[in-house]
């Protein structure tokens, strides 16, 4: 994509753009080059993505020319689409993004039916979002089940402002609590139990972050490091969810895909936890494991998982 339009080249239009784009993107290996393109030029133009071949033989201005230029560049060096461009959609939210959270997947969606199927329609409920990084999950199930009380922590204060920025920009301020600490750190067993703990902790293998994609270098790396196996904070969530479940609440959780057997083996160890089982995402891959507490009277520890 040349700086000026020189003399009888066609113009630089919308579409023309586009292709060229799309194949740049290709020739230097980025993911989806097609949408990574479409993405980021309505996104210079500030228009919609269908607008694009609405408006297909529209020539762009050289501003609009430079505005776009520069997001390529950006794209070249891995960034994350919804990095550049700071939203992205999940559920049915518009969800304002930056380096300090997660760019929230398809999959976790699968986290959110599964909290939602299992969550009575009882005004009484409470919610718990443990690591809620953009608040993708509370803020989706608060969209739901706006009847019930939502709760939510990060144990970065950065992530958290986006989150709350999230709740005003859905319609959900005032909706859910914040608060900011290291898993159940700043809570107290002794507070009423929570009907529902949800949570997309770390899960991935501490040796295995360095051969990912490249875009995932953009992502803070605590939400990704789950320890040496992976199952570090897996581990410690489930050890500790049953001080502060409600008798028959469920502890849902995102898991890696070949992590539900070594997941499973753990809540039974544990012996806290019965309807234990796990449900596959849209590649049918197990993605979410789902364990209910026993009502039997809350003990002061698990046996050692």
């Amino acid at each position: 994509m040349q700086n000026r339009q020189e003399s009888g080249e066609p113009p630089w239009t919308i579409l023309r753009i586009l292709r060229w784009t799309t194949s740049h993107f290709r020739s230097r290996h980025i993911e989806n080059p097609r949408a990574s393109a479409e993405i980021l030029l309505a996104h210079a133009l500030g228009i919609r993505r269908i607008d694009l071949y609405l408006r297909h033989d529209q020539p762009l201005m050289p501003e609009e020319r430079e505005r776009f230029r520069e997001l390529i560049r950006r794209r070249l060096r891995h960034e994350p689409v919804a990095y550049i461009v700071g939203r992205r959609g999940f559920w049915t939210l518009e969800l304002s993004l930056s380096p300090a959270v997660l760019i929230p997947r398809p999959e976790t969606e699968c986290l959110v039916e599964a909290a939602l199927e299992c969550l009575p329609r009882n005004p009484e409920n409470r919610i718990l979002d443990l690591g809620t990084g953009s608040g993708a999950i509370i803020l989706s199930l608060a969209a739901e089940r706006p009847e019930n009380r939502f709760y939510a922590s990060d144990r970065s204060p950065a992530a958290l402002e986006i989150a709350k920025a999230n709740a005003a920009g859905n319609g959900l301020e005032g909706k859910i609590h914040f608060f900011c600490g290291d898993w159940f750190a700043p809570l107290c067993p002794e507070i009423p139990g929570f009907d529902l703990i949800v949570s997309n902790p770390p899960y991935i293998r501490s040796a295995e972050i360095r051969d990912l994609q490249p875009e995932i270098s953009f992502e803070p790396k605590a939400a990704l490091d789950g320890g040496p196996d992976g199952l570090a904070e897996i581990r410690q969530i489930v050890g500790q969810a049953r001080n502060y479940l409600a008798a028959d609440g469920f502890l849902i959780m995102e898991i890696g895909c070949d992590q539900a057997g070594e997941v499973v083996r753990m809540a039974e160890k544990c012996g806290a936890y019965d309807q234990i089982r796990c449900t596959a995402d849209y590649s049918a891959r197990d993605r979410v494991v789902q364990m209910r507490r026993k009502a039997e009277k809350r003990l002061a520890h698990c046996e050692a998982i």
